[in-house]
């Protein structure tokens, strides 16, 4: 459940990118909106009886260059089963992508990678962050390959309007969360007209896009590239799906890395009345790390954080939440025209930028840019230092105001059909101060999560809430970063002690998994785990870089594909 988004389509306005943000529910990977590819195969074949885990043809995957400027990635579609009650009848295209084995004597298998979600495609992150993503000893060892889940990217999505410039024109409008009986009558009456639209364009999707129907997918594909054993790393949703899988098919294991752990009891919320957002501790990880970016701030002093230099940086910002509800702010672009940003956006902003520490700076100093600075005869305002050479604009890429739009659709799909929601969109607005008081300014904004899904009236009879209890006997590599805004640091030895074998790391720092923490330390054990299956319980590992400083500064990645 993240959102570091990989999406490398062109920027639309600042309306479009936050109100993706919103539809993506738990601020997930961004989809990309693209048509469903053909199958390549030249067809299914039935499965040997004492090998299949799901009885289903296996498909037959024929592996292609993907194209000009995806060098060294092959590209390949699988048929599987829309509906598993049917496993011989219509099917659903799943895309995949792979970065074939650099030593293929010592060849292990594949890997298949998970980048979070729901939502987050596998493909188009993976070639985002292109072969130099994983260690040189891992990339001899493995394929190692990414895939859209089922109804996400290029795997036949889940989409909510006639084509996407329909979708960006709806989302002009929305907030990234409401705030005040206006706005959330608004808000609600705006997510009826797209759940609507969702379940009469894509609801025979939606009706098959459970995370146990990924998971039976993943299965397929793994015999589909002859593993007798699946190799798997998930990131954030991504440890759903891995729990999902382990629930499943225990017996067909070798390998699992589980980064950035859901608590799948809290994600499917039986018996749990309180919205998706509320029950996925988002709110409160998201405080707790939010108070570390203002410490590391002040102590990093005028000189490294620009928020610094205007004052204490807590209490500007609390007097920048309190100008920003009072009355947004207009802000000019080098093209002549401005972007207006609100409350809603600087906490989503925020939120999403506190995933990927090394940015923390730049999220500063466009924070700071916002706040109104008398300015003296003849010398530069806090805010024009601050920005050095990067325009407002550049800052506002940087820290994701101006994203890509990526679709709604594929998120939506697997969370509206995996989980509980409270029933009635009226009863928001409570779960919101409720939360509120839990977690200020983000305990609004993630208790609306899941808003979405009381217009989506679609059901799954196929997905699987549990019991979570896992029956494998593989060891398994489950990670955790202390300060994680978006998969609690505390849902990590809840999270291993479902397995009877986990070996708990934890990495020391900020972020959202190690994909957006760098650390050589976890790199390390995730290479020796995955080649040897072996791991220390309870070990622990450093970042390599610490926020707010010059060497984490040059390291700002331009995408960081996480779910």
């Amino acid at each position: 459940m993240t959102q570091i988004t990989g999406d490398l389509r062109p920027s639309r306005s600042r309306t479009a990118a936050f109100a993706a943000l919103a539809a993506a529910g738990l601020l997930l990977g961004g989809a990309t909106a693209a048509g469903a590819s053909p199958s390549a195969g030249a067809g299914p074949t039935p499965p040997p009886a004492d090998a299949a885990q799901v009885e289903a043809p296996i498909p037959d995957l024929v592996w292609e260059d993907c194209g000009e400027g995806l060098e060294g990635f092959e590209c390949a579609s699988a048929e599987v089963p829309s509906d598993y009650d049917d496993p011989y009848g219509p099917t659903t295209t799943i895309a995949l992508t792979r970065l074939p084995a650099t030593d293929p004597e010592q060849r292990i298998g594949s890997l298949f990678l998970n980048f979070g979600g729901p939502g987050g495609p596998g493909v188009a992150n993976l070639q985002a962050l292109g072969p130099q993503a994983y260690g040189p000893e891992l990339r001899a060892r493995f394929d190692i390959i990414g895939f859209d889940p089922r109804g996400v990217g290029l795997s036949d999505p889940v989409t909510c309007f006639r084509n996407a410039d329909a979708e960006a024109r709806w989302t002009s409008n929305l907030e990234a969360f409401p705030v005040g009986p206006q706005q959330e009558a608004r808000f609600i009456g705006s997510w009826a007209v797209a759940g609507a639209s969702c379940t009469a364009i894509s609801g025979d999707r939606i009706a098959t896009s459970s995370t146990a129907n990924v998971a039976r997918d993943l299965d397929l594909l793994r015999q589909a590239v002859g593993d007798t054993e699946l190799n798997y790393l998930g990131y954030s949703y991504g440890t759903y799906l891995g729990a999902t899988y382990g629930a499943l098919f225990p017996d067909r294991i070798r390998a699992l890395v589980l980064d950035g752990t859901m608590d799948p009891e809290a994600y499917t919320g039986l018996g749990d009345d309180r919205s998706i957002g509320r029950r996925t501790g988002q709110a409160v990880a998201a405080s707790e790390t939010y108070g570390q970016f203002l410490r590391l701030c002040a102590e990093a002093g005028p000189q490294g954080c620009a928020l610094a230099a205007l004052g204490d940086p807590e209490q500007v910002m609390d007097d920048l939440f309190a100008q920003l509800q009072a009355e947004p702010v207009e802000v000019p672009l080098g093209d002549g025209t401005t972007v207006t940003i609100g409350y809603d956006d600087a906490v989503t902003t925020i939120f999403s930028s506190l995933y990927a520490p090394a940015g923390w700076a730049d999220l500063a100093a466009a924070l700071a840019s916002l706040v109104p600075v008398p300015e003296q005869p003849g010398t530069l305002s806090a805010q024009e230092d601050s920005l050095g050479n990067d325009s407002i604009q550049d800052l506002l890429r940087r820290v994701g105001i101006l994203e890509d739009y990526p679709s709604m659709g594929g998120a939506l799909a697997s969370m509206c059909v995996d989980g509980e929601h409270p029933g009635t969109a009226l009863d928001y607005p409570a779960q919101a101060a409720a939360a509120e008081a839990e977690a200020p300014h983000f305990g609004t904004a993630r208790a609306w999560v899941g808003i979405q899904c009381e217009f989506t009236p679609v059901a799954d009879e196929d997905r699987y809430t549990g019991p979570w209890e896992q029956g494998t006997d593989a060891p398994v590599l489950v990670i955790g970063t202390r300060y994680d805004p978006a998969t609690p640091y505390a849902f990590t030895q809840p999270y291993a002690d479902l397995w009877r074998d986990a070996r708990m790391l934890t990495v020391e720092g900020y972020g959202h998994t190690t994909l957006a923490t760098p650390s050589a330390c976890a790199d390390a054990a995730i290479t020796n785990y995955l080649i040897h299956l072996e791991a220390t319980d309870g070990a622990t590992c450093e970042q390599d870089l610490a926020p707010f400083t010059a060497a984490a500064q040059e390291q700002v990645p331009a995408t960081i594909p996480v779910g």
